[in-house]
């Protein structure tokens, strides 16, 4: 199933390109760039009425997409913001200090810097939960989950570091004995790269996940779904979450939407909600489901996993659950990937682990060309 000639735009700017980053920046189907040039259209035919077509019509639409594919009731639920950051901070400030923290050592950089930094100016108490061993980790999260001593537990659902597919999600959710708790799950590695129905948990978690990675829908369009009940004032807060009270003037107490709106932060470049509602609506008009697109990965990795080519120690090994992208363990990652780099083709490092990461815009000649250079690289590299 690749969709190649969908990605024309971005292939065709340098044709010799081998692009096997699919973890990070995909390339982006043809239907965002028309999507992105209406963005520009709308503003100079309406100018400020575009915010009443943003949030009357593109909003709703692209966020009743995303609603679908997670299983969620609402769209109201949803709020879109420029980064995930954002949203993590804003969660963070319902919460009084110093906030106790249960999250794992495998989050994302963003996260990961904040926490510490939190930790340095005594308004968080951060508990991090070792990702390996992978056989055990579903386990000895849960068993920390129910100790109910944390304000806020943050994990992702897919590991960025290793592809790790955190198994029993929702039988870790549903063991947090601490109702208060803010229960936060980093989606961004598994939205629309596999399967996921958060159906079940949608009134205990919040979901942040965005359009730069899976969703190929580029930068500046991130969301977070927001459980009832939860951080009805988050003290960072902007005008977007009183969007509603504007024209009925001052109050004494600052006023917040009732639905995923009390959420939302200030001003923002808004084409990239006209870009992931494109992609979404281009994939569903395909019939192109996150189980598609997740057996497609599978597929491309089956097939460069048989070749033999190893530029490392898998990680995980592979009898574990993984998304869209391999890991290896290297003391050469870096050497690597600079090599491929050379030779125009696509991958990333972070440390000693070496990333592969495949997509709908691939198919097998793409692998077998990407076997054939990789494995020339590792014999001179290892000779």
């Amino acid at each position: 199933m690749s969709l190649k000639p969908h990605f024309s735009r971005f292939l065709e700017s340098q044709p010799g390109r081998l692009h096997f980053a699919a973890h990070s920046h995909h390339p982006w189907p043809d239907v965002s760039y028309d999507a992105h040039k209406q963005a520009w259209l709308d503003a100079a035919e309406m100018m400020d009425d575009k915010w009443d077509h943003i949030f009357g019509t593109v909003m709703p639409r692209a966020t009743q997409r995303i609603a679908s594919i997670l299983g969620l009731a609402d769209r109201e639920t949803l709020i879109i913001a420029p980064n995930t950051h954002e949203l993590v901070v804003r969660v963070f400030s319902c919460l009084e200090p110093p906030v106790r923290v249960l999250t794992t050592d495998s989050e994302f950089h963003s996260f990961t810097r904040q926490s510490k930094r939190w930790e340095e100016e005594g308004l968080a108490i951060v508990d991090r939960v070792p990702a390996e061993p992978f056989e055990t980790f579903s386990d000895r999260f849960t068993r920390e989950a129910r100790a109910g001593i944390h304000d806020l537990i943050f994990l992702s659902e897919v590991f960025f570091d290793s592809g790790f597919v955190v198994p029993n999600l929702h039988r870790i959710v549903s063991s947090i004995s601490e109702e208060k708790a803010f229960v936060v799950i980093d989606g961004y590695h598994a939205f629309m790269a596999r399967p996921t129905n958060i159906g079940p948990i949608q009134d205990r978690v919040f979901y942040i996940a965005g359009g730069y990675k899976y969703a190929m829908s580029g930068e500046g369009v991130c969301f977070l779904h927001v459980p009832p009940g939860y951080g009805e004032r988050p003290v960072n807060t902007g005008w977007y979450a009183g969007f509603g009270q504007l024209e009925s003037g001052v109050s004494d107490r600052v006023p917040y939407g009732i639905d995923g709106t009390r959420f939302a932060g200030a001003t923002y470049d808004p084409s990239g909600i006209y870009r992931i509602d494109a992609v979404l609506g281009w994939l569903e008009g395909e019939g192109v489901t996150p189980a598609k697109i997740s057996n497609h990965a599978r597929g491309l990795q089956d097939q460069f996993l048989d070749a033999g080519v190893s530029p490392g120690t898998l990680v995980p090994s592979e009898e574990h659950t993984r998304g869209n992208f391999l890991t290896y363990e290297s003391a050469q990652a870096a050497e690597i990937y600079d090599a491929l780099h050379a030779r125009n083709v696509i991958t990333d490092y972070r440390g000693d682990r070496f990333r592969i990461g495949f997509g709908i815009y691939q198919d097998e000649s793409d692998v077998e060309r990407l076997v054939a250079i990789l494995g020339e690289i590792i014999s001179a590299i290892r000779t």
